[in-house]
């Protein structure tokens, strides 16, 4: 089995990448929705984050408020840091439940937002950062998404910086480009991937007599 940590800034596109892979034939263990499972009403989690916020966060119907709790934790960093300490281990815990039902020879690739900003390179055998111009991101973020140019800016602002990213990357994929040369490029990088994957399945080779 192959582990690889996969992220990129907001509005990179990292989500398109994680599917062209699946795709590819990747296992895919993706943070994001694993996070959204953990703070379902009646779990362990969304207790946690109401008693750090206050009811305010929880949406009618009991679930919570995402956009709400959005709006308190991304522009401001102590509370940010402490919505990721109430979900960041719960999801750990699911991630690794996950790959480790996963097939012996199978490449998993978990689908990780905030791998740089919590120091977990280490827990993957390669890190894949998706990359794009800082104004690729927010123009995205703005035009796709329908975010305000300052919310965008906020959510930016909240992670690590480009160089950050680049820096315990393994493999960069350059999402500048239109949907067809990402889909050569992911192609690349599986190609690279398997291989890696053979690579490190093969048997120690014996000391010759």
């Amino acid at each position: 089995m192959l582990s690889v940590g996969l992220t990129g800034g907001i509005g990179a596109g990292k989500s398109e990448v994680s599917r062209l892979l699946v795709e590819c034939g990747a296992v895919l263990i993706d943070a994001d929705r694993i996070a959204r499972e953990v703070v379902e009403p009646g779990t362990p989690g969304l207790e946690a984050v109401v008693a750090a916020f206050g009811e305010e966060v929880l949406a009618e119907d009991g679930g919570l408020d995402r956009p709400r709790l959005g709006s308190l934790v991304f522009a401001d960093p102590e509370k940010l840091a402490v919505l990721n300490s109430i979900v960041h281990p719960l999801v750990g815990a699911r991630s690794r439940e996950l790959e480790a039902a996963a097939a012996e020879d199978a490449v998993v690739v978990h689908d990780v937002p905030l791998l740089t900003e919590n120091g977990l390179a280490p827990l993957y055998d390669v890190v894949v950062v998706v990359d794009a111009d800082p104004a690729t991101q927010l123009d995205r973020l703005v035009r796709l998404r329908g975010m305000s140019e300052q919310d965008a800016r906020a959510r930016m602002a909240a992670q690590a910086t480009r160089e950050q990213r680049r820096e315990i990357a393994d493999i960069v994929i350059d999402n500048d480009v239109p949907l067809e040369e990402l889909r050569r490029r992911v192609k690349d990088v599986w190609a690279e991937l398997t291989r890696r994957a053979h690579t490190s399945a093969r048997p120690p080779r014996l000391p010759q007599e």
